[in-house]
Order: C-alpha cells, then structure tokens, then sequence
C-alpha cells in the first residue's frame, strides 16, 4: 500500500479546502467565498483499495491560506501553513490567476525553489477561465523547472480530480496505513461542529465582520438520540455584535438554525443547539484568547 502526507497550500481563496472535499467525497473543511476561511489545518484522508488488495492512503493537509499577517491569528494561520513544507511528502500549490495579477504566488514560488518534496502545480477553477488564459498560466509554471507536473481542476465541479489523484499516487512510497479505512478527518466532533457555526457566519456577514469572529463550544452533551451544544460567538465590536444578532435577533437565528440543520447530518440525531455572542475586543492580538480558540498550542 501506498501512503504519505499531501500539503495543500497557495494564496487565500483559491479552493484549497474546496479541493480537499472534493477528493474525499465528502465535506470535511469549510468553504465560504471570503479569503482565510481556514484558520487551522485541517487534515482530510482519503482511502482507497485496489481488487488486488493493494491500495492508496493519503492524508491531506488543508492550510490556512499564505498571506502578509497583520495580527498574531494572521502570523499563527501563515506560519501553520509555511511548517507544512517540512511535514509532506507532497505538495500540493494552488494558484487560480497568471503569476503576475499578484506578489501572493511570487512570494509561495519562491519558498517552493528551496524545497526538494515533489510539488504539484494545480491551476484551479478552470471552469472560469478560457482556454487561453488556462494554456498561458500553464507555460508559465511549466516552464519554470521548478514543479514536477502541472494540472487544471475545477474543485468545485470536480473535474480532473481523478488525474490528480494519480499523479499524487506516483510520488508516495509503500508504507503503512496511518488512519482506519472509514476516517475521513482526525479532528474531533466539537472541532468541526465549531467550524460549521462560523462558516455559517461566513455566509451570513458581510466582508468587514467574518475576520473578527472566533466560535468557542462551552458545552457538548450526549444524551440518548439528542446532543446538546453551548456555543459561543466571539467578536471585536460592540457594533460587530449588534450585526451578528440582527433585527430582533433574526440573523442570529438563522446562523443557528442552519449550524443546526447540518450538526444534525453530521451527528445522525437530533441536536439542541444554543448560540450566544460576546464581545471580546482585539482578540486577534491575544496570546491568551488565541490559545483559548486552538489557534496557538
């Protein structure tokens, strides 16, 4: 059997953790159309056997995406992203634009030179471009030397994973099976239920709010086919609280209700669910509160 880790990494909003999903079949990192969706990484594995009981596992590592910090979150999410290089045995670079529309991709291709893992160019959402911006981004980074293939997908529709999927194959080693056939994330129930609350904030807020929101679950309990979840919502601002509840807390409870609607699919039971928001101001900056929300160790 085939096994290894696979670093996913590029510019904020690429479809990294849209590409994640669509690998594994199955929703294990949030998406939302904001840049820094993905503040931790986050480990997707995907599993596969083959009629002559041999086979594939790869554990993905969905990265924050890299990017000029401008608080300690910001420094964390980049430098979480960056150590990936030393931990794969493939990465993955997602860029989803020409080299030159931005420095982001300049600045990720020149940390890559220094790096001997085998990496993977992937053009992304392909379904966007045309044919000629996709051939032009393409020789760009062929020509460079410095990849050792390149591939266009579309994450979102899921074209061209399986090609992808093979050309990762060719680059990892027999080893041994580092997760049971049937997981699909390593991360914790409360951990992904928390990630579900805020990117359902993500869809709800506008631009200037998303950044400055933390989810903290206070207090998860099973109980026999209902599970009963605390959780809190942390912002920056009186205003940014006032924006979050909503009318007559109208927002707030359509945050919660589809939270809910999805922890229930996820969970396979009935789920009572409880939503507040606090205030705590320049969280973002703060040792302590970053380690209150795993964001730091």
């Amino acid at each position: 059997m085939r096994t290894g880790f696979i670093g996913i990494i590029g510019r904020p909003n690429v479809g990294k953790s849209t590409l994640m999903n669509a690998i594994l079949g199955e929703k294990v990192a949030i998406t939302a159309d904001k840049p820094q969706t993905t503040r931790n990484t986050i480990r997707g594995i995907y599993t596969r056997f083959d009629e002559d009981d041999d086979g594939v596992q790869m554990v993905f590592i969905d990265t924050p995406g890299i990017h000029k910090p401008h608080s300690k979150l910001g420094n964390f999410m980049t430098e979480s992203a960056i150590n990936t290089f030393k931990e794969v045995d493939v990465i993955l670079f997602l860029v989803d634009s020409d080299i030159n529309k931005g420095p982001g991709d300049k600045y990720i291709l020149e940390m890559l030179k220094n790096v001997s893992t085998p990496k993977l160019l992937v053009i992304n959402k392909i379904d966007k471009m045309e044919p000629e911006a996709f051939r032009k981004i393409y020789e760009t980074y062929d020509e460079m030397g410095v990849f050792d293939g390149v591939y266009g997908t579309s994450a979102l529709e899921g074209r061209n994973i399986e090609t992808l999927i093979s050309a990762i194959e060719e680059h990892l080693e027999e080893g041994p099976m580092f997760f049971p056939e049937d997981m699909v994330t390593d991360h914790p129930e409360r951990f992904i239920v928390s990630e579900i609350i805020r990117e359902k904030l993500l869809h709800y807020l506008d631009d200037e709010v998303p950044h400055g929101v933390a989810v903290e679950i206070e207090s998860y309990k099973e109980e026999e086919n209902l599970t009963r979840i605390g959780a809190v919502i942390y912002c920056e601002r009186k205003s940014h609280k006032g924006i979050i509840i909503g009318k007559g807390g109208k927002k707030l409870k359509g945050i919660g209700k589809s939270a809910r609607l999805e922890i229930e699919a996820l969970l396979g039971c009935k789920v009572f669910l409880e939503v507040w928001v606090k205030v705590k101001e320049n969280w973002r900056d703060s040792d302590f509160a970053l380690s209150n929300f795993g964001y730091k160790e």
